[in-house]
């Protein structure tokens, strides 16, 4: 598939700030399965920082802003040409070894209900197992926008068994790393083909480690492993640590407010 993106972030300050410091994880993943064909991202009287790969083989970009400012624009613009690798991450170079992948964060700590999810997923082998937690969690967490907020954490998802993908991914990963699979969030992107299908064009899923085979997505909240629909940003421990926009801002003494808007289309649409 050819994807076009179209990605706008604003940031509105109640007073203005001073500066402000982004760290941005808004470039395609380098792997197999997606090549980019174009990619800008913009920022308001942005000055580009450092530019480097981290271990985890994501590519992060600084960015810095001068103030007096009571509002930033991030935006984001491109075009991916993807294919389906049925999930698996091929030709991703990282340094950081897998089982770095077993620590628990707060947002995917496990509990009772989430141990009782896990251990009644079977299967032979890692794969099988995998698809089996990636089932359970599908089963026990209904898909629904605005029962869950950005602190959600998967046991209070599991309990609320409400969420959205941020919250498929957690308890999936935590259910991985309770039957000793490594597992990570991914955040990216979905183009929302109109099959009747939950999507989020700002999506998220988990990719659990198997040996022999290396990296698999999952994604609870479409029942599938990542295809051509998806572009792979980055990686990290939970949605915090993942983030695709992470920042401080100097002098902010008021409140923030957040408008995000994403459009995935096939391009030529």
């Amino acid at each position: 598939m050819r994807l076009s993106v179209d990605h706008t972030t604003r940031y509105s300050y109640a007073s203005p700030v001073r500066s402000l410091v982004q760290s941005h994880r808004l470039t395609p993943s380098v792997c197999e399965g997606q090549r980019v064909l174009s990619w800008e991202i913009s920022v308001t009287g942005g000055i580009r920082g450092a530019d480097f790969t981290d271990g985890a083989g994501d590519r992060i970009q600084g960015w810095s802003i001068a103030g007096p400012l009571s509002e930033i624009g991030v935006t984001v613009k491109g075009e991916v040409e993807t294919t389906d690798t049925a999930g698996v991450l091929r030709g991703h170079r990282e340094a950081i070894r897998p089982e770095v992948w077993l620590r628990e964060t707060a947002m995917t700590a496990a509990d009772a209900g989430l141990g009782a999810l896990a251990a009644r997923a079977s299967g032979e082998g890692s794969l099988a197992l995998a698809h089996a937690l990636a089932e359970a969690v599908a089963g026990a967490i209904a898909y629904r926008p605005g029962a869950t907020h950005a602190h959600t954490t998967a046991a209070e998802a599991l309990a609320l068994g409400e969420g959205v993908c941020q919250d498929h991914a957690h308890a999936l990963i935590a259910c991985a790393r309770l039957r000793g699979l490594p597992a990570r969030y991914v955040s990216g992107y979905l183009f929302a083909a109109a099959d009747g299908q939950p999507h989020e064009a700002a999506h998220a899923w988990a990719e659990i480690f198997v040996a022999g085979l290396g990296w698999v997505g999952f994604d609870p909240a479409n029942a599938c492993c990542p295809d051509a629909r998806y572009i792979r940003l980055g990686s990290g421990f939970d949605a915090r640590d993942a983030a695709p926009i992470r920042g401080v801002a100097r002098g902010a003494s008021g409140a923030e407010s957040l408008d995000v808007a994403v459009a995935v289309l096939s391009a030529g649409q």
